[in-house]
């Protein structure tokens, strides 16, 4: 049954008009006055011709500004594409291709990312000349309306344009709050960036909980603890890297956790002992979580009392999903984890729209874990090979793609392995076929791939470790390194 959901904005700036909604360094905006700078710039965006339902793609940091646009595109019935924006202009570019958006709003500082796309061209300073045009906002959606769709590099080295729909964004918002409870005091702090799902799930759960955020527009490790301990902040969403950045930052000053500090929820990978524990002398309940784009955020949440009896542990599904392990009857069996709830996605657009993200019903991941005896996921391998650095997912295939493009390269091969500052960092293997040195394919990378992508080391060598099948070992690959790795 398609049901209809309320719209997110109009509806808490009925409710709550004058609570907080959000603040930006001693700026502060309530619901009502949000709604007022998101209706004024959603009747400056259909000035341009754009229609309900058109795809219009954002690029930009995490400004109020950003967040206006964000909202206006959900007040205007428009369909927002996140941009990355720490992708290449390359990347982009195929992104801008693959969704067929009609129009680019893109931060002032950032429009060398998309000069040349086949979109018309709007930046936040242009949009916010213009005149806007009367329109009459819609008070409702079907839950099946697609609001957002974030770009998740597949196996196959394509990324997909995941579709997030009304019905998925405010599943995935009751879950989350059924499980952390909720105050008339939470602040979340928000500190992701909010074209990734952990952080344009932390607006969506703003206007559901009629709760403010505090908006950082990039990580500040010192700023954070000093909110934490101000009690200026009572949640935040952060990765194991930025976790441990606020937790030396709270131990080098001695200060102390506000009691109204009420949970750091962890993604993009589990937290080491050590953490937990340290975390747990501090005060800070942290709360571990599993989930993907296509889950529109969290599936699973470990919580705080269980973070050292479970470690390593993803926790057990929130209220409304389902977790099952393909193909095994027992406990502790591994085998591929499934997935299953209204925040799923129904599918993607472009090069695979025809590609069917259900089967029977569960969305098959591609990792591998398995339930304990009380029903906890344990998560073995991120998509296997997936490589998870500083809390951004890699996918080895996507590199791979890239390096063979070079015309000196036959084969290439990437892992992750291991690093002190991000937990984990891509390595490319090469098989030459003439004369080229990592310096070459390093400069080669950088035009192509995102920063965080580029192999940090190029090992050359004879051959790659492959099955009977032909089919890459990447497991294999961290054996061919240089034995002083």
């Amino acid at each position: 049954m398609n049901e209809l959901i309320p719209n997110w904005l109009l509806q808490r700036a009925y409710l709550t008009p004058d609570r907080p909604a959000l603040s930006f360094g001693e700026k502060q905006w309530t619901f009502s006055q949000l709604k007022e700078e998101a209706m004024k710039k959603a009747g400056q965006l259909l000035s341009s011709h754009l229609k309900n339902g058109d795809r219009v793609a954002l690029l930009g940091s995490s400004t109020p500004d950003m967040v206006f646009v964000i909202h206006a595109c959900m007040l205007a019935g428009l369909e927002m594409v996140m941009l990355n924006s720490r992708l290449s202009k390359t990347e982009i570019e195929w992104q801008l291709k693959d969704a067929e958006v009609q129009q680019v709003i893109v931060a002032d500082g950032l429009s060398d990312l998309v000069s040349g796309a086949d979109a018309q061209i709007l930046t936040v300073h242009d949009l916010d000349a213009r005149k806007e045009t009367s329109f009459v906002p819609e008070r409702s959606w079907q839950s099946d309306r697609t609001i957002t769709v974030m770009y998740t590099s597949g196996t196959t080295g394509f990324p997909k344009g995941v579709r997030q729909t009304a019905g998925n964004h405010t599943s995935s918002a009751l879950s989350s709050v059924l499980n952390l409870g909720l105050s008339d005091k939470d602040v979340w702090l928000c500190a992701m960036p909010l074209f990734h799902i952990s952080g344009f799930s932390i607006l969506v759960r703003s206007v559901l909980y009629g709760m403010e955020v505090s908006l950082y527009e990039k990580f500040d490790a010192y700023n954070a603890a000093c909110d934490i301990r101000d009690g200026k902040a009572t949640r935040m969403s952060v990765v194991a890297v930025t976790l441990e950045k606020v937790m030396e930052e709270l131990i080098q000053n001695d200060w102390t956790v506000s009691p109204e500090f009420r949970s750091m929820l962890v993604g993009g990978g589990p937290v080491a002992r050590s953490t937990l524990e340290r975390a747990q002398m501090l005060g800070i309940p942290v709360l571990q979580t599993y989930g993907m784009t296509e889950t529109s955020s969290q599936t699973a949440t470990l919580s705080s009392e269980d973070a050292l009896r479970k470690n390593g542990s993803a926790g057990k599904p929130l209220f409304f999903n389902e977790i099952a392990i393909d193909g095994t009857l027992e406990p502790n069996e591994i085998g591929e984890i499934l997935i299953r709830g209204p925040h799923v996605t129904p599918g993607y657009i472009g090069r695979f729209t025809d590609k069917q993200p259900l089967k029977d019903g569960w969305l098959h991941t591609g990792d591998l874990g398995y339930l304990d005896e009380e029903g906890y996921l344990f998560v073995m391998d991120r998509r296997s090979d997936l490589i998870i650095s500083g809390g951004e997912n890699i996918y080895p295939a996507e590199i791979e793609s890239v390096l063979m493009g070079h015309p000196d390269v036959q084969e290439a091969g990437v892992c992750g392995v291991d690093d002190d500052t991000w937990g984990m960092v891509p390595a490319a293997f090469i098989v030459s076929q003439s004369e080229v040195t990592g310096d070459m394919l390093l400069k080669y990378c950088v035009d192509r791939l995102a920063k965080y992508k580029i192999p940090k080391q190029f090992v050359f060598v004879d051959q790659l470790p492959r099955n009977a099948s032909n089919k890459l070992l990447r497991r294999e690959l961290k054996k061919l390194l240089p034995s002083s790795q």
